[in-house]
């Protein structure tokens, strides 16, 4: 496997320009702390007042027994597939609502 990877590393280092290739070998040889990571074509994000939290967030799921009476589950289950998933939106928009109200941070 070895012999692959370093096959593949001399080809790629082949196909580089020399300039290139010596900037590479320098910034490889350098402690990280003085390798210099500004991209003057990717300058730092300072405005965040467009982010969306927790986009990528997934909460974890627990298996719970919970009882739930006979006409409200069978309005969620009367909508068709995914009625649990339904019946969580609910609950946590619920939930998200009473931590405004009480001035908490949703965590």
């Amino acid at each position: 496997m070895k012999a692959a990877t370093s096959k593949s590393r001399t080809a790629a280092s082949e196909k580089l320009d020399p300039k290139v290739l010596t900037q590479l070998r320098k910034a490889a040889a350098l402690p990280d702390q003085q390798i210099d990571l500004s991209d003057p074509d990717a300058p730092e994000v300072r405005d965040w007042s467009g982010a969306v939290r927790r986009r990528f967030y997934k909460p974890v799921k627990k298996l719970k027994s919970l009882r739930i009476d006979a006409d409200v589950l069978a309005f969620f289950e009367a909508q068709g597939p995914g009625y649990q998933t339904r019946i969580n939106q609910v609950l946590r928009q619920a939930m998200l609502q009473a931590l405004q109200r009480s001035g908490h941070e949703p965590v």
